[in-house]
Parts: structure tokens; C-alpha cells; sequence
């Protein structure tokens, strides 16, 4: 069974989980996508930082939401070691849920083209292609996806 719970982007296993991320994101795409997350980001008031771990206690997973408005938050560093299965999915919900607990009403995420296994990830999960937004605007290797969040 999958627990996932609130935490720091400092802490050991977040670590952990964020240069697996890093790794496995520079051989996809040949970026790391560090330089578009600032642990900061993702420790202020309306901010959410949450680690997914297994019956063990292993770290399995991790994911953040950060404020871009009032009612809108950026999805960052959504990662699975895929060694548990619907360890994606648990965490998605759980900061989908936490994201209308925080008042927001729409989510927004970025990621790579080609990086088909993510985009394929969220299309299934209800996230539908916007425009380009902030540093990515203009960025064809970049997609941009957003869910509207029901209750």
C-alpha cells in the first residue's frame, strides 16, 4: 500500500527522489529540468511539497505544487521509481486533492514532448494541451497541459 505525505524537498528521501528524477529526465530529454525548480518554490504557504513511500517505508515517489495564482497551481517534480504500481496515480490524486484543499481550482504542468510516457500519463488522468505559459512560452520541445479540479 502506497502512504504518501507531506514533506520538505530538503529532506533525504526527497533527495533521493529528485536526482532519480533528474537522471532519468536528462536521458529522456537531455535536460535535467533542475533549472525550473527551486525547492523555495515549492515550501511557501500555499505550496505543497509530498513524498510517496511503499508498505516498507521505501521512498517510491514524489511531487509538488507551487502557486502560479489564486486559482492556479503548477504541478513540478511529479516523479514514480515505478517499483509500485499506481504509485503515479496515488499521487497525482493526493495533490490534486491537496491543490482544492489550498483553494485552487486548476492545475497547469509542463513537460516535454517527448517525454511520452508523461504526456501519455496526464491525457489519461483528465489533463487536456494549453498554450505555452511562462518560461516556456515559446519552447517548441515544451508541452503544457491544465485540469480544472472538481470537488
Amino acid at each position: 500500500m502506497i502512504t504518501i505525505e507531506k514533506s520538505s524537498p530538503a529532506s533525504v528521501d526527497s533527495q533521493a527522489l529528485i536526482e532519480q528524477l533528474s537522471a532519468e529526465l536528462a536521458a529522456i530529454t537531455g535536460d535535467s529540468g533542475k533549472s525550473h525548480f527551486n525547492p523555495q518554490d515549492v515550501s511557501g504557504a500555499r505550496a505543497v511539497w509530498a513524498v510517496a513511500k511503499d508498505e516498507n517505508r521505501q521512498p517510491v515517489g514524489c511531487g509538488a505544487l507551487r502557486p502560479l495564482s489564486d486559482t492556479t497551481a503548477e504541478l513540478k517534480r511529479m516523479f514514480s521509481t515505478r517499483t509500485y504500481p499506481g504509485t503515479g496515480a496515488a499521487l497525482l490524486a493526493w495533490l490534486e486533492k491537496a491543490a482544492l484543499g489550498l483553494g485552487y481550482r486548476e492545475l497547469w504542468l509542463a513537460t516535454r514532448k517527448v517525454n511520452t510516457r508523461a504526456v501519455q500519463f496526464y491525457l489519461k488522468h483528465g489533463y487536456t494541451p494549453i498554450a505555452n505559459y511562462g518560461p516556456y512560452i515559446g519552447r517548441e520541445e515544451a508541452m503544457c497541459l491544465a485540469k480544472r479540479l472538481t470537488d
